[in-house]
């Protein structure tokens, strides 16, 4: 009676076995390798992220030779992307290219944070320039970045609220008057952090121990590409303002808007984005934009020629950061050790 009792106890188990199995074919298997693979890689130590977002900024990391990936583990594929797992001049990193505008880019680095041990988020990429003292092939290191792509509409004849609206009455031509279209009002963003209340913003700072450790960097940047030479060495300008929107800016009446109103000397898709998912847990984040092109109005260079050479030069800078910062850290460690 025991033993057909065990046998009858052995079917039932069996039968509950092949029925989770049919409920969930592929999905368990998948998922528990991809668990594996995290907690192996977590395994190494603390990583910085790096987070690109054009296929042509990937580019230039994957052919740069900068990146050495990991030979136990050189990539994990989560939720459609691809992480690489590697180190550059010694130090841990996990890059990542995010795809275009905020929605991509805000998950791309939520995923890094959730899910790996990262130490912070080093964000790289090429920017449309609205400053005209910024050249082509500067790499702009923001102190701050906005969203400027969230506005109220307000109806015609509205009365003006602030001096930072957009009135379209005042690009008719020959001359500025009124415009149906209204005018419109740029809309904070709701930030929400760890350990604090709700709070509208419109700039996010970058880290300012970050920013700090960049000021004192040291990057010769290319002229050259393969196809095109600029007239002059770019440079590494730091503490201007930066602002993305779900837009490619190609207007130069609106990136004039945005330097007049806003001081804002780049524009990109995905920065604010980037900073902003940092802040809300407190992750360390800086951002590094290559001028590729000017954002609306091009008198001579198309985007399509400099595009590899921003990217480079600001890829450049990144990996002197992450040098930097990874050297701190290590000598951080031996004081504590010695200590």
């Amino acid at each position: 009676m025991a033993m057909a009792l065990s046998s009858l106890q052995v079917l039932l188990f069996s039968l509950l076995l092949a029925a989770s199995a049919m409920a969930f074919p592929a999905q368990q298997p998948a998922m528990g390798r991809v668990r594996w693979q995290v907690d192996r890689i977590n395994r190494r130590g603390p990583s910085l992220g790096l987070v690109m977002s054009y296929v042509d900024e990937d580019t230039a990391l994957q052919t740069s030779g900068y990146f050495t990936p990991w030979r136990v583990l050189p990539f994990v594929d989560l939720y459609g992307r691809r992480f690489h797992i590697g180190s550059i001049r010694g130090v841990n990193v996990i890059c990542a290219l995010t795809g275009q505008r905020r929605l991509n880019a805000a998950v791309t680095v939520q995923t890094l944070i959730d899910v790996f041990s990262v130490s912070g988020i080093v964000h790289y990429g090429t920017a449309g320039s609205s400053n005209d003292s910024m050249s082509f092939g500067d790499v702009s290191v923001p102190k701050l970045v906005a969203y400027t792509g969230a506005w109220t509409w307000k109806k015609f004849k509205s009365p003006k609220e602030s001096s930072t609206e957009l009135s379209f009455g005042e690009y008719n031509t020959p001359n500025g008057g009124e415009n149906l279209l209204g005018s419109l009002k740029f809309r904070n963003e709701e930030l929400y952090s760890v350990g604090k209340p709700m709070e509208e913003v419109f700039w996010l700072p970058v880290d300012s121990a970050w920013f700090k450790i960049a000021e004192q960097l040291k990057v010769k940047l290319e002229r050259c590409n393969d196809t095109f030479c600029l007239p002059t060495t770019p440079q590494v300008v730091y503490g201007l303002k930066g602002a993305s929107a779900d837009m490619f800016l190609d207007n130069a009446e609106y990136r004039k808007f945005l330097f007049r109103e806003f001081q804002v000397s780049t524009v990109d898709e995905e920065s604010a984005a980037v900073v902003m998912t940092t802040t809300s847990p407190g992750v360390p984040v800086i951002v590094f934009r290559g001028v590729s092109d000017l954002a609306g109005g091009e008198p001579t260079w198309s985007s399509t020629s400099l595009m590899n050479l921003a990217s480079i030069n600001a890829l450049k800078v990144a990996v002197e950061f992450i040098a930097t910062v990874g050297k701190q850290k290590s000598t951080i460690s031996v004081q504590r050790s010695n200590n």
